[in-house]
């Protein structure tokens, strides 16, 4: 698809979701680098806007592209001097700063396979994650440093801020007269590994080459609808996949400029600043969706702003309605998981349903697949599977052939990726969410595997067994819930509860701990010995009288 061919189909306001479809063509180049093909491209124009970076203290710095470009090929050039070279394994867990995206495209544009991860993780989640991986290098900021004591395996330390032991990020960046322009990466090489959260075991990794980062641009096409004149703002945490397709990758593609604001969540601020600073596109999890439009709404306006956008947990069709009356901006929801990145959307020129994920992207055809992974007709509920090959769609798990064999499976003589979630697709092409295949939790956005924990329970001394499973919150869409049993000579207690709440927030991530625990004196299990997390789930379901969370994982 040429330059004006993408123009056109991203500005269409009228032509039906199928004759898109039809006419969609991908054309994957044979290689791509994000920071020479797409930055250095739009660092042609020298004000050209790339980013706005604001703190809570209230500190701002603008970046156009050009000081993008310039940037990052000297932070190139400095890790190169380090030792990093094209296809090594970065870890960077960075809060939301313009240090973020620096570090992300320098990674790029010197071949590096950068690992983005939430701030909030332990040691412990670390040091799997640069094990795992081979990680050679970590880029952070001096606060975050301790959590990276014990790691000998890192040759490369970059930190923002001074701290021993550790390269400084600016005064590398500094110390670059002109730095290294770019590799050359095939399509199907590695280019980022995300880790997320499964039902069992430790988290994997999901690699995603070349072809995806030049693929995820039409998400930013056809869902966000983004062009040059645009100033996108996505809240989402670092670590998560969709930062980069709408915090980095799409928006960078299509020439938009891009609000990044760090600082605590605070519904009153998050529309002040909509407002000061002319955004356009909003894109947030369901949870501050909720907050916000609690408010009295009646009197703020922003003028610029022309969609508001969610994905990462279903938002309830009473807030969608209650966000555009009061704001007179559509909100669109979209599905999408870190494995394919946004597959099922929205569109500005289609009819929204209630309660609808939306319909397959452009280039993307979907099926809903029996058990025994037969495809089934319209309105059957089974698993959600995506069309292979598609070039969205990561390559396979991170050193896990076996993993990766179990994701795809053939049906009707064609390859599928099978997505582990339950679905059903309507004859207009519309897709409702109808659960997980496995026990996954979806909090306020963010994945949450069981295993996990159910491993940092057991370490406390009270604790004999425990399972977790998501129960429903109005909040959060879904909370951890843990059911524990506990050791003898331990009775239950809300003192009890409360210290193995924060015991969990020690051992692993704080947003992981169980906000509800319930003592009891046996779990379900299979005659295996196999927890049986489902019936648990459903249980709480069942008491709270809620559909399950249909948001998409992310």
């Amino acid at each position: 698809m040429n330059a004006p061919q993408q123009a056109g189909m991203r500005r269409i306001n009228a032509t039906a979701h199928r004759e898109l479809c039809e006419r969609f063509k991908w054309q994957i180049p044979e290689r791509f680098n994000f920071a020479v093909d797409v930055i250095d491209r739009w660092a042609d124009d020298p004000a050209r806007l790339a980013l706005i970076a604001r703190e809570a203290s209230g500190r701002e710095r603008r970046f156009t592209f050009k000081d993008i470009s310039d940037l990052t090929k000297r932070l190139a050039g400095a890790l190169r001097n380090a030792g990093v070279r094209k296809g090594d394994r970065v870890v960077i867990l960075l809060p939301r700063i313009a240090e973020w995206q620096l570090a992300m495209v320098g990674c790029l544009r010197l071949g590096a396979v950068p690992i983005p991860c939430v701030e909030m993780l332990t040691p412990k989640d670390i040091a799997y994650r640069v094990r795992h991986s081979g990680a050679k290098a970590a880029i952070t900021t001096a606060a975050n440093v301790p959590k990276f004591a014990d790691l000998p395996a890192l040759d490369v330390r970059m930190t923002v801020g001074e701290a021993p032991g550790w390269l400084e990020f600016w005064s590398q960046i500094k110390s670059q007269q002109e730095g290294f322009s770019g590799e050359e990466i095939e399509a199907e090489e590695p280019a980022i590994l995300f880790y997320t959260s499964g039902s069992t075991g430790n988290p994997k990794g999901v690699t995603h080459v070349a072809r995806a980062l030049f693929a995820w641009r039409v998400s930013a096409w056809y869902w966000l609808g983004l062009t040059e004149s645009d100033t996108m703002w996505c809240t989402a945490d670092t670590g998560w996949s969709k930062a980069g397709t709408s915090i980095l990758f799409g928006p960078w593609s299509c020439g938009s400029a891009v609000f990044f604001y760090h600082g605590p969540f605070d519904a009153r601020q998050r529309l002040r600043l909509i407002q000061d600073y002319g955004v356009t596109v909003f894109c947030a999890a369901a949870t501050e969706f909720r907050h916000i439009v609690a408010l009295d709404l009646a009197d703020w306006s922003a003028p610029r702003l022309r969609l508001a956008v969610s994905a990462g947990e279903a938002v309830n069709p009473d807030v969608i309605q209650r966000w555009k009356t009061s704001t007179g901006v559509p909100l669109l929801e979209a599905y999408g998981q870190t494995e394919t990145l946004m597959t099922v959307l929205n569109y500005a020129f289609e009819p929204v349903h209630a309660g609808s994920m939306g319909k397959a992207s452009p280039g993307t055809e979907i099926a809903v697949l029996s058990d025994s992974h037969d495809r089934l007709p319209a309105g059957e509920r089974g698993q959600l599977a995506l069309r292979l090959p598609n070039p969205q769609l990561m390559s396979g798990y991170w050193n896990d052939p076996e993993r990766t064999r179990d994701a795809r499976t053939v049906a009707d003589g064609v390859e599928w990726f099978l997505t582990g979630d339950l679905a059903s697709i309507d004859e207009a092409g519309y897709v409702r969410y109808e659960g997980r295949v496995d026990d996954l939790i979806n909090s306020a956005g963010y994945r949450i595997g069981p295993t996990e924990v159910e491993n940092a329970l057991i370490e406390h001394p009270a604790v004999l067994e425990s399972a977790v499973a998501g129960a429903p919150d109005e909040e959060r869409g879904e909370i951890v819930k843990a059911f524990v049993v506990l050791r003898p000579g331990f009775v239950g207690s809300e003192k009890l509860a409360k210290a193995l709440q924060e015991h969990v927030k020690r051992v692993t991530a704080p947003y992981k701990y169980p906000r509800r625990i319930e003592f009891v004196q046996d779990l379900p299990k299979t005659p295996s010995g196999k927890l049986l997390r489902r019936l648990l789930r459903d249980q709480e379901y069942e008491r709270a009288a809620l559909p399950r969370n249909a948001g998409a994982s992310q």
